[in-house]
């Protein structure tokens, strides 16, 4: 047991904060990214209220970076003594919309630190609440899950997030409903790099082929887990989503150049939307209908 709770509890409830402006800039290499046609970014046009995604990309000093790119632990995040981070999942509330010129307050703060033990071995769940602020008042309110876990030998196969990785869907799950609204797409190493950019993220295990396999132990590079949901937000708002909260989880991770299939689904008045890897296996599912308070 290489992990005192004790010495990571002082860090929640810490809380950083920061402001940014929501430009046409943004806008534009994000309408880039997802192939969209080209759209005029004026002062006042609202924002796709998911895209929030490209903002308050971390802007640590190159010097402050850990050996994966992320930034180093014992600041904001608490020093959790395992190397590799992974991005677990997040809820999501879209509360007011976004528009071009908007000046934004967003605050972080370490909301629960949870140390469990798998049969990967030690892992430990942290749980990050952001809450973004504009002329309206609150417009997003997140909950990001980051996990952490123990060095794997390179070469061998990832672990999952989630003991429920190898779920694929039942024989009498009724898949037929969700095949009109497939939809495959293939991240290749462009659009991997591209996103990271975007997004100010310097993890290597997206773009540093050699770190990915070498060091962490994946066959290649593993497509980032908000590049993944972004596009799974994309295809739920193309068929007729209006996306007002979102509770996602990663269950397996997924890698560059090989499909993923993203399903929507409506059952019950609840609908949600999934990514299935090139085997068949659930990777990543999102609840887009929030529970009754």
């Amino acid at each position: 047991d290489v992990m005192n709770i004790d010495t990571l509890l002082p860090w929640i409830g810490k809380q950083i904060t920061a402001t940014e402006e929501v430009t046409a800039i943004a806008a534009r290499r994000i309408e880039a990214l997802l192939d969209r046609p080209r759209s005029d970014w004026t002062p006042g046009t609202r924002l796709p209220s998911h895209w929030y995604v490209t903002l308050f990309g971390e802007t640590v000093r190159q010097s402050e970076l850990g050996i994966d790119g992320h930034p180093g632990k014992g600041d904001f995040l608490p020093p959790v003594p395992l190397p590799r981070r992974m991005f677990a999942g997040r809820r999501v509330r879209f509360e007011h919309p976004l528009h071009i010129g908007d000046t934004l307050f967003k605050t972080s703060t370490v909301k629960s630190i949870t140390p469990k033990t798998g049969k990967s071995g030690e892992m430990c769940f942290v749980t990050v609440c952001h809450e973004i602020f504009g002329a309206q008042g609150r417009a997003i309110y997140e909950e990001q899950d980051i996990v952490y876990r123990a060095q794997s030998a390179p070469g061998s196969a990832p672990v999952a997030n989630s003991p429920k990785a190898n779920a694929t869907l039942p024989e009498t799950d009724n898949r037929d409903d969700c095949i009109a609204n497939r939809h495959l797409v293939t991240p290749d190493e462009v659009m991997l790099f591209r996103y990271s950019a975007i997004t100010f993220n310097g993890h290597r295990i997206h773009y540093d082929r050699d770190y990915a396999r070498n060091v962490e132990g994946y066959p290649d590079l593993v497509v980032n887990g908000g590049l993944t949901l972004l596009l799974m937000w994309e295809h739920a708002i193309a068929q007729g989503v209006a996306l007002r909260y979102s509770a996602s989880r990663n269950l397996k991770p997924l890698f560059v150049r090989q499909p993923i299939a993203l399903e929507c689904q409506e059952r019950a008045g609840a609908r949600s939307i999934r990514a299935f890897n090139p085997e068949g296996n659930l990777a990543v599912e999102a609840n887009l209908t929030e529970a009754q308070q």
